[in-house]
């Protein structure tokens, strides 16, 4: 097994697409994979599967990182032998609604800079001060292309991707003199159930976005994630943007036929 066997790694957001993959994704390395979501339900069955790819060891947690109370209070509550991250991937995230800012439902709003954001910096809090006391650690947060290029209609979405961007980039410079290593992610058009919570069930109209395009799947993105997690101490991997080949950005796709 390679540098990431035994290693503990935390997940969130891991009951389906990128966050799935990735925890899958790390089992299949030997590292000891902690999994949580708002999803208990679909953890269960992710708990054998990840056991079977290979994991050293699983646990499993119902979390809602937007709430900050509970990510405090469950983090802290982790079991000993879970306190020790050393590898944080920062998954949850969502999207809601696809509408001008002048007509949207500030609910929308609430929900995604509650998630992409206070979130992320909640469990980001919980977490490092961890990394920084044993001297390693790595936090690998889920950005987008969107954070780089607005496009109609998703300008909150995307301003919550241009956060994550400045909050990756300003915790490496924070953790600078220390060991611990921050990486973002940032892809394109992955096809998992992001634009069926965008428009709330509307499976329909979410099958469109994904029309005549080959997207990214899940596993490309994990496989990404794992490969700037096993890269030596020294080495940091700052950004890794990654698009299908049908798009060049956020509003310029290559539609087959």
């Amino acid at each position: 097994m390679g540098y990431l066997s035994g290693k503990t790694v935390l997940v969130t957001g891991a009951s389906s697409g990128i966050g799935r993959a990735t925890a899958i994704a790390f089992a299949r390395e030997g590292a000891r994979v902690a999994v949580c979501a708002r999803r208990e339900d679909r953890l269960k069955d992710l708990e054998t599967e990840l056991t079977e790819a290979g994991a050293a060891g699983v646990h499993t947690f119902s979390l809602d990182v937007s709430q900050r109370s509970a990510v405090e209070q469950t983090l802290k509550a982790l079991p000993e032998e879970w306190r020790a991250i050393d590898v944080l991937v920062n998954n949850a995230g969502l999207s809601r609604g696809l509408m001008k800012v002048y007509e949207d439902d500030p609910q929308n709003w609430e929900e995604m800079i509650d998630t992409n954001v206070k979130g992320l910096l909640y469990v980001t809090r919980a977490i490092v001060p961890g990394m920084v006391e044993r001297g390693s650690g790595h936090v690998v947060n889920m950005g987008s292309t969107a954070g780089y290029m607005t496009y109609a209609n998703g300008a909150v979405y995307c301003a919550t991707k241009a956060a994550e961007k400045a909050i990756s980039e300003g915790l490496k410079i924070d953790l600078m003199g220390t060991a611990v290593r921050v990486t973002s992610i940032d892809p394109g058009m992955v096809e998992t159930e992001f634009s069926e919570i965008r428009f709330r069930g509307d499976k329909e109209r979410a099958a469109k976005v994904y029309q005549n395009i080959t997207p990214l799947k899940p596993e490309d993105v994990a496989d990404a994630i794992v490969w700037a997690a096993s890269r030596p101490p020294h080495v940091n991997i700052h950004t890794v943007v990654m698009t299908t080949i049908d798009q060049a950005n956020s509003v310029v796709f290559h539609r087959h036929g």
